[in-house]
Protein backbone atom coordinates (compact mmCIF):
# COMPACT_ATOMS: atom_id res chain seq x y z
CA UNK A 1 0.00 0.00 0.00
CA UNK A 2 2.84 2.51 0.74
CA UNK A 3 4.71 1.62 -2.53
CA UNK A 4 1.08 2.22 -4.25
CA UNK A 5 0.96 5.59 -2.22
CA UNK A 6 4.61 6.81 -3.28
CA UNK A 7 4.45 5.66 -6.79
CA UNK A 8 0.99 7.69 -7.00
CA UNK A 9 2.58 11.25 -5.39
CA UNK A 10 5.47 10.58 -8.02
CA UNK A 11 4.00 10.39 -11.24
CA UNK A 12 1.28 13.49 -9.35
CA UNK A 13 4.71 15.64 -8.86
CA UNK A 14 5.97 14.72 -12.43
CA UNK A 15 2.74 15.34 -14.07
CA UNK A 16 3.07 18.72 -12.26
CA UNK A 17 6.39 19.16 -13.70
CA UNK A 18 5.69 18.34 -17.18
CA UNK A 19 2.65 21.00 -16.71
CA UNK A 20 5.03 23.07 -15.38
CA UNK A 21 7.48 23.23 -18.16
CA UNK A 22 4.17 23.53 -20.52
CA UNK A 23 3.70 26.93 -19.11
CA UNK A 24 7.08 27.85 -19.25
CA UNK A 25 7.69 27.11 -22.61
CA UNK A 26 4.49 28.38 -23.75
CA UNK A 27 3.11 31.08 -21.83
CA UNK A 28 4.96 32.84 -18.63
CA UNK A 29 8.24 31.33 -20.86
CA UNK A 30 7.01 33.21 -24.37
CA UNK A 31 5.05 36.43 -23.43
CA UNK A 32 6.88 38.87 -21.17
CA UNK A 33 9.76 39.44 -23.35
CA UNK A 34 8.03 38.89 -26.85
CA UNK A 35 7.01 43.12 -27.38
CA UNK A 36 10.69 43.28 -26.55
CA UNK A 37 12.35 40.90 -29.65
CA UNK A 38 9.51 42.50 -31.44
CA UNK A 39 11.04 45.85 -31.14
CA UNK A 40 14.59 44.27 -31.49
CA UNK A 41 15.86 45.35 -27.66
CA UNK A 42 16.75 41.43 -27.07
CA UNK A 43 17.36 38.48 -28.79
CA UNK A 44 14.98 35.51 -28.78
CA UNK A 45 17.63 32.79 -27.20
CA UNK A 46 18.65 35.72 -24.23
CA UNK A 47 14.87 36.30 -23.79
CA UNK A 48 14.09 32.72 -23.46
CA UNK A 49 17.21 32.45 -20.84
CA UNK A 50 16.72 36.15 -18.97
CA UNK A 51 12.85 35.25 -18.17
CA UNK A 52 12.96 31.82 -17.11
CA UNK A 53 15.49 33.05 -13.89
CA UNK A 54 12.97 35.90 -13.06
CA UNK A 55 9.99 33.65 -13.60
CA UNK A 56 11.27 31.20 -11.18
CA UNK A 57 11.88 34.05 -8.60
CA UNK A 58 8.41 35.20 -9.19
CA UNK A 59 7.11 31.51 -8.64
CA UNK A 60 8.86 31.37 -5.20
CA UNK A 61 8.22 34.94 -4.14
CA UNK A 62 4.30 35.65 -5.36
CA UNK A 63 3.22 32.19 -6.34
CA UNK A 64 0.94 31.19 -3.47
CA UNK A 65 -1.70 33.29 -4.28
CA UNK A 66 -2.92 31.38 -7.08
CA UNK A 67 -1.57 28.14 -6.29
CA UNK A 68 -3.69 27.80 -3.26
CA UNK A 69 -7.10 29.29 -5.49
CA UNK A 70 -6.17 26.50 -8.23
CA UNK A 71 -5.76 23.89 -5.61
CA UNK A 72 -9.04 24.80 -2.87
CA UNK A 73 -11.25 27.14 -4.58
CA UNK A 74 -12.28 25.89 -7.85
CA UNK A 75 -14.16 23.41 -6.94
CA UNK A 76 -16.92 22.85 -3.26
CA UNK A 77 -17.67 19.61 -1.31
CA UNK A 78 -14.83 17.32 -2.40
CA UNK A 79 -10.67 17.41 -1.91
CA UNK A 80 -8.77 16.90 -5.10
CA UNK A 81 -6.92 13.28 -4.49
CA UNK A 82 -3.69 12.57 -5.93
CA UNK A 83 -5.54 10.86 -9.23
CA UNK A 84 -7.74 13.33 -9.94
CA UNK A 85 -4.89 15.85 -9.46
CA UNK A 86 -2.91 13.46 -12.03
CA UNK A 87 -5.88 13.49 -14.74
CA UNK A 88 -5.84 17.76 -14.69
CA UNK A 89 -2.41 18.33 -15.23
CA UNK A 90 -2.06 15.57 -17.64
CA UNK A 91 -4.89 17.20 -19.55
CA UNK A 92 -4.51 20.70 -19.36
CA UNK A 93 -0.49 20.42 -19.94
CA UNK A 94 -1.33 17.92 -23.29
CA UNK A 95 -3.28 20.80 -24.54
CA UNK A 96 -1.05 23.35 -23.83
CA UNK A 97 2.11 21.25 -25.52
CA UNK A 98 0.02 20.74 -28.57
CA UNK A 99 -0.45 24.28 -28.96
CA UNK A 100 3.87 25.17 -28.41
CA UNK A 101 4.16 22.88 -31.09
CA UNK A 102 1.30 23.93 -33.47
CA UNK A 103 2.53 27.47 -32.70
CA UNK A 104 -0.40 28.75 -31.11
CA UNK A 105 -0.69 30.45 -27.85
CA UNK A 106 -2.85 28.30 -25.83
CA UNK A 107 -4.18 29.67 -22.62
CA UNK A 108 -3.19 27.96 -20.03
CA UNK A 109 -5.34 29.31 -17.61
CA UNK A 110 -8.47 28.56 -19.18
CA UNK A 111 -6.70 24.74 -19.67
CA UNK A 112 -6.05 24.09 -16.02
CA UNK A 113 -9.19 25.64 -14.85
CA UNK A 114 -11.41 23.99 -17.03
CA UNK A 115 -9.51 20.39 -16.10
CA UNK A 116 -9.42 21.30 -12.64
CA UNK A 117 -12.88 22.00 -12.42
CA UNK A 118 -14.15 19.50 -14.76
CA UNK A 119 -11.96 16.45 -12.80
CA UNK A 120 -13.77 18.06 -9.51
CA UNK A 121 -17.39 17.81 -10.94
CA UNK A 122 -16.54 13.97 -11.70
CA UNK A 123 -15.36 13.43 -8.62
CA UNK A 124 -18.99 15.03 -7.13
CA UNK A 125 -18.25 18.34 -6.18
CA UNK A 126 -19.92 21.53 -6.08
CA UNK A 127 -19.56 24.53 -8.93
CA UNK A 128 -17.90 27.41 -6.94
CA UNK A 129 -19.90 29.71 -8.55
CA UNK A 130 -18.62 32.94 -7.32
CA UNK A 131 -15.03 32.13 -7.72
CA UNK A 132 -16.35 31.38 -11.36
CA UNK A 133 -18.04 34.64 -11.53
CA UNK A 134 -14.88 36.22 -10.31
CA UNK A 135 -12.41 34.45 -12.88
CA UNK A 136 -14.72 35.08 -16.18
CA UNK A 137 -15.25 39.03 -14.81
CA UNK A 138 -11.29 39.41 -15.43
CA UNK A 139 -11.00 36.90 -18.12
CA UNK A 140 -13.66 38.84 -20.35
CA UNK A 141 -11.95 41.96 -19.10
CA UNK A 142 -9.14 41.73 -19.80
CA UNK A 143 -8.59 42.24 -23.88
CA UNK A 144 -10.72 45.01 -23.24
CA UNK A 145 -9.15 46.79 -20.24
CA UNK A 146 -5.38 45.90 -21.67
CA UNK A 147 -5.47 46.30 -25.36
CA UNK A 148 -7.62 49.60 -24.72
CA UNK A 149 -5.04 50.84 -22.07
CA UNK A 150 -2.19 49.89 -24.58
CA UNK A 151 -3.95 52.04 -27.50
CA UNK A 152 -4.48 54.45 -25.42
CA UNK A 153 -0.91 54.82 -24.29
CA UNK A 154 0.42 54.63 -27.88
CA UNK A 155 -1.41 56.80 -29.33
CA UNK A 156 -0.06 59.02 -27.27
CA UNK A 157 3.62 58.54 -27.63
CA UNK A 158 3.90 58.14 -31.32
CA UNK A 159 1.58 61.15 -31.46
CA UNK A 160 2.87 64.76 -30.84
CA UNK A 161 -0.07 66.31 -28.37
CA UNK A 162 2.39 65.30 -25.51
CA UNK A 163 6.04 65.50 -25.33
CA UNK A 164 7.03 62.11 -25.48
CA UNK A 165 9.66 62.69 -22.78
CA UNK A 166 7.94 63.60 -19.83
CA UNK A 167 4.82 61.35 -20.88
CA UNK A 168 7.69 58.31 -20.55
CA UNK A 169 8.62 59.53 -17.23
CA UNK A 170 5.12 60.03 -15.97
CA UNK A 171 4.14 56.23 -17.18
CA UNK A 172 7.68 55.00 -15.61
CA UNK A 173 6.13 56.64 -12.25
CA UNK A 174 3.29 54.68 -12.62
CA UNK A 175 5.31 51.36 -12.95
CA UNK A 176 7.01 52.55 -10.12
CA UNK A 177 3.76 52.95 -7.70
CA UNK A 178 2.36 49.52 -8.95
CA UNK A 179 5.86 48.10 -7.97
CA UNK A 180 5.89 49.53 -4.48
CA UNK A 181 2.20 47.91 -3.81
CA UNK A 182 3.22 44.66 -4.88
CA UNK A 183 3.20 41.83 -2.52
CA UNK A 184 6.32 40.08 -1.62
CA UNK A 185 6.38 36.63 0.13
CA UNK A 186 9.86 37.75 2.12
CA UNK A 187 8.83 40.98 3.17
CA UNK A 188 5.80 39.56 5.06
CA UNK A 189 5.05 37.18 8.19
CA UNK A 190 5.26 33.21 7.46
CA UNK A 191 2.56 32.98 4.71
CA UNK A 192 1.62 36.26 4.42
CA UNK A 193 2.77 38.84 1.83
CA UNK A 194 3.94 42.28 2.25
CA UNK A 195 4.48 45.15 -0.28
CA UNK A 196 7.93 47.43 -0.36
CA UNK A 197 5.62 50.73 0.31
CA UNK A 198 4.35 49.26 3.53
CA UNK A 199 7.32 47.48 4.72
CA UNK A 200 9.34 50.60 4.21
CA UNK A 201 7.02 52.81 5.55
CA UNK A 202 6.62 50.69 9.22
CA UNK A 203 10.77 51.38 9.31
CA UNK A 204 10.51 54.47 8.74
CA UNK A 205 8.23 55.53 11.64
CA UNK A 206 4.90 55.95 9.32
CA UNK A 207 2.62 52.75 9.57
CA UNK A 208 -0.57 52.23 8.23
CA UNK A 209 -2.18 53.62 4.94
CA UNK A 210 0.02 57.52 5.55
CA UNK A 211 3.10 54.99 5.32
CA UNK A 212 2.52 53.77 2.46
CA UNK A 213 0.92 56.38 0.50
CA UNK A 214 4.40 58.66 1.08
CA UNK A 215 6.54 55.60 0.62
CA UNK A 216 4.38 54.90 -3.05
CA UNK A 217 4.75 58.52 -4.19
CA UNK A 218 8.64 58.88 -3.54
CA UNK A 219 9.51 55.59 -5.20
CA UNK A 220 6.91 56.40 -8.14
CA UNK A 221 8.76 60.18 -8.22
CA UNK A 222 12.63 58.62 -8.16
CA UNK A 223 11.23 56.09 -10.91
CA UNK A 224 9.89 58.88 -13.32
CA UNK A 225 12.89 61.15 -12.76
CA UNK A 226 15.76 58.47 -13.43
CA UNK A 227 14.15 57.80 -16.64
CA UNK A 228 13.78 61.55 -17.73
CA UNK A 229 16.96 61.87 -17.29
CA UNK A 230 17.88 58.84 -18.71
CA UNK A 231 16.05 59.86 -21.91
CA UNK A 232 17.59 63.28 -22.27
CA UNK A 233 21.00 61.59 -22.63
CA UNK A 234 20.12 59.26 -24.93
CA UNK A 235 16.57 58.56 -26.16
CA UNK A 236 16.71 55.53 -28.16
CA UNK A 237 18.96 53.74 -25.64
CA UNK A 238 16.85 54.34 -22.79
CA UNK A 239 13.61 53.39 -24.13
CA UNK A 240 15.35 50.25 -24.55
CA UNK A 241 16.18 50.23 -21.16
CA UNK A 242 12.67 50.99 -20.04
CA UNK A 243 11.49 48.94 -22.56
CA UNK A 244 13.53 45.62 -20.99
CA UNK A 245 12.78 46.32 -17.20
CA UNK A 246 9.04 46.11 -18.20
CA UNK A 247 9.59 42.98 -19.90
CA UNK A 248 11.57 41.91 -16.56
CA UNK A 249 8.99 42.84 -14.20
CA UNK A 250 5.99 41.24 -16.64
CA UNK A 251 8.15 37.95 -16.55
CA UNK A 252 8.56 37.85 -12.81
CA UNK A 253 4.36 38.62 -12.51
CA UNK A 254 4.16 35.26 -14.90
CA UNK A 255 6.08 33.08 -12.87
CA UNK A 256 3.65 34.15 -9.48
CA UNK A 257 0.95 33.63 -11.45
CA UNK A 258 1.44 30.61 -13.76
CA UNK A 259 2.82 28.82 -11.27
CA UNK A 260 0.00 28.16 -9.08
CA UNK A 261 -1.70 26.34 -12.42
CA UNK A 262 1.27 23.89 -12.23
CA UNK A 263 1.24 22.86 -8.66
CA UNK A 264 -2.28 24.22 -7.61
CA UNK A 265 -3.72 21.06 -7.75
CA UNK A 266 -0.98 19.02 -5.79
CA UNK A 267 -1.83 21.56 -2.88
CA UNK A 268 -4.59 19.17 -1.18
CA UNK A 269 -2.38 16.23 -1.65
CA UNK A 270 1.04 17.00 -0.34
CA UNK A 271 0.26 19.12 2.45
CA UNK A 272 -1.86 16.22 3.95
CA UNK A 273 1.86 15.04 4.26
CA UNK A 274 3.69 17.67 5.41
CA UNK A 275 5.31 19.12 2.38
CA UNK A 276 5.11 23.08 2.60
CA UNK A 277 3.98 25.10 0.16
CA UNK A 278 7.07 27.39 -0.62
CA UNK A 279 8.96 23.66 -1.41
CA UNK A 280 6.12 23.28 -4.35
CA UNK A 281 6.77 26.95 -5.45
CA UNK A 282 10.28 26.28 -5.93
CA UNK A 283 9.32 22.62 -7.73
CA UNK A 284 6.70 24.34 -9.97
CA UNK A 285 9.48 27.25 -10.50
CA UNK A 286 12.35 24.66 -11.75
CA UNK A 287 9.91 23.64 -14.26
CA UNK A 288 8.94 26.91 -15.35
CA UNK A 289 12.76 27.50 -15.41
CA UNK A 290 13.57 24.66 -17.55
CA UNK A 291 10.35 24.99 -20.22
CA UNK A 292 11.23 28.91 -20.55
CA UNK A 293 15.35 27.57 -21.44
CA UNK A 294 14.05 24.93 -23.77
CA UNK A 295 10.60 25.36 -25.44
CA UNK A 296 10.07 29.62 -25.13
CA UNK A 297 11.77 30.72 -27.86
CA UNK A 298 9.46 29.41 -30.46
CA UNK A 299 6.76 30.73 -28.89
CA UNK A 300 8.53 34.49 -28.06
CA UNK A 301 9.11 34.54 -32.44
CA UNK A 302 5.18 33.50 -32.85
CA UNK A 303 4.36 36.13 -30.21
CA UNK A 304 6.36 39.35 -31.14
CA UNK A 305 6.57 38.39 -35.07
CA UNK A 306 2.91 36.87 -36.22
CA UNK A 307 0.20 39.37 -34.32
CA UNK A 308 1.61 42.63 -34.86
CA UNK A 309 4.64 44.53 -36.18
CA UNK A 310 6.33 46.35 -32.99
CA UNK A 311 8.36 49.31 -32.43
CA UNK A 312 9.85 49.99 -28.62
CA UNK A 313 7.25 52.60 -27.67
CA UNK A 314 4.48 50.36 -28.68
CA UNK A 315 6.23 47.38 -26.84
CA UNK A 316 6.35 49.75 -23.82
CA UNK A 317 2.18 50.64 -24.26
CA UNK A 318 1.79 46.76 -24.52
CA UNK A 319 3.92 45.63 -21.33
CA UNK A 320 2.29 48.10 -19.01
CA UNK A 321 -0.97 47.13 -18.99
CA UNK A 322 -0.24 43.62 -18.74
CA UNK A 323 2.05 44.29 -15.72
CA UNK A 324 -0.80 45.91 -14.35
CA UNK A 325 -3.65 43.35 -14.77
CA UNK A 326 -0.97 40.30 -13.76
CA UNK A 327 -0.71 42.03 -10.46
CA UNK A 328 -4.32 42.32 -9.75
CA UNK A 329 -4.67 38.57 -10.59
CA UNK A 330 -1.84 37.77 -8.11
CA UNK A 331 -3.25 39.96 -5.79
CA UNK A 332 -6.40 38.67 -5.77
CA UNK A 333 -5.68 34.88 -6.49
CA UNK A 334 -7.39 34.93 -9.75
CA UNK A 335 -5.51 32.18 -12.55
CA UNK A 336 -5.23 34.53 -15.63
CA UNK A 337 -3.79 33.36 -19.16
CA UNK A 338 -0.60 35.39 -19.92
CA UNK A 339 -1.51 34.77 -23.63
CA UNK A 340 -4.60 36.79 -23.01
CA UNK A 341 -3.30 39.75 -21.67
CA UNK A 342 0.16 39.45 -23.54
CA UNK A 343 -1.32 39.38 -26.92
CA UNK A 344 -4.36 41.74 -26.22
CA UNK A 345 -2.06 44.22 -25.31
CA UNK A 346 0.11 43.43 -28.17
CA UNK A 347 -2.69 44.03 -30.81
CA UNK A 348 -4.24 47.44 -29.22
CA UNK A 349 -0.65 48.55 -29.61
CA UNK A 350 -0.38 47.56 -32.76
CA UNK A 351 -3.71 49.36 -33.27
CA UNK A 352 -2.60 52.43 -32.25
CA UNK A 353 -0.58 52.79 -35.72
CA UNK A 354 -3.48 52.42 -37.64
CA UNK A 355 -3.95 48.29 -38.22
CA UNK A 356 0.02 48.30 -38.50
CA UNK A 357 1.37 44.49 -38.64
CA UNK A 358 -2.13 43.56 -36.82
CA UNK A 359 -2.91 39.80 -38.23
CA UNK A 360 -7.07 39.62 -37.73
CA UNK A 361 -6.68 35.64 -38.89
CA UNK A 362 -4.21 34.82 -36.49
CA UNK A 363 -5.95 36.60 -33.48
CA UNK A 364 -9.21 34.62 -34.72
CA UNK A 365 -7.62 31.60 -34.88
CA UNK A 366 -6.07 32.86 -31.47
CA UNK A 367 -9.41 32.83 -30.16
CA UNK A 368 -10.99 29.99 -31.17
CA UNK A 369 -8.04 28.18 -29.78
CA UNK A 370 -9.02 29.83 -26.27
CA UNK A 371 -12.70 29.03 -25.82
CA UNK A 372 -11.64 25.41 -27.43
CA UNK A 373 -9.25 25.07 -25.03
CA UNK A 374 -11.30 26.07 -21.72
CA UNK A 375 -14.02 23.87 -23.46
CA UNK A 376 -11.94 21.08 -24.06
CA UNK A 377 -10.16 21.01 -21.03
CA UNK A 378 -13.26 20.70 -18.80
CA UNK A 379 -14.95 18.07 -21.01
CA UNK A 380 -11.93 15.75 -21.17
CA UNK A 381 -10.97 16.51 -17.11
CA UNK A 382 -14.29 15.28 -16.46
CA UNK A 383 -14.77 12.07 -19.47
CA UNK A 384 -11.32 10.54 -18.33
CA UNK A 385 -11.09 11.28 -14.74
CA UNK A 386 -15.53 9.16 -15.08
CA UNK A 387 -13.95 6.86 -17.43
CA UNK A 388 -10.59 5.95 -15.17
CA UNK A 389 -12.79 5.87 -12.02
CA UNK A 390 -15.45 2.86 -13.94
CA UNK A 391 -12.17 1.52 -14.86
CA UNK A 392 -10.89 0.91 -11.79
Amino acid sequence: MVVVTTLTFLVAGVASLFMAWSIGAGSSGSTPFAPAVGANAISVMRAGLIVGVLGFLGAVLQGANVTEAVGTELIGGVTLTAGAAIVALLTAAVLVAIGVFAGYPIATAFTVTGAVVGVGLAMGGDPAWPKYAEILTLWVLTPFVGGGVAYAVARALIGDRFPERALTAVLAGVVGAILANVGFALLGPAGEQASIAATVGVSIGIPGDAGTTAVTGALAALVAAAVYLDIGRDRADAQRRFLLAMGGLVAFSAGGSQVGLAIGPLVPIFGDVGIPLWALLVGGGVGLLAGSWTGAPRMIKTISQDYASMGPRRSISALIPSFAIAQIAVAFGVPVSFNEIIVSAIVGAGYAAGDAGVSRSKMGYTVLAWVASLVGALALGFGVYSLVGFVV
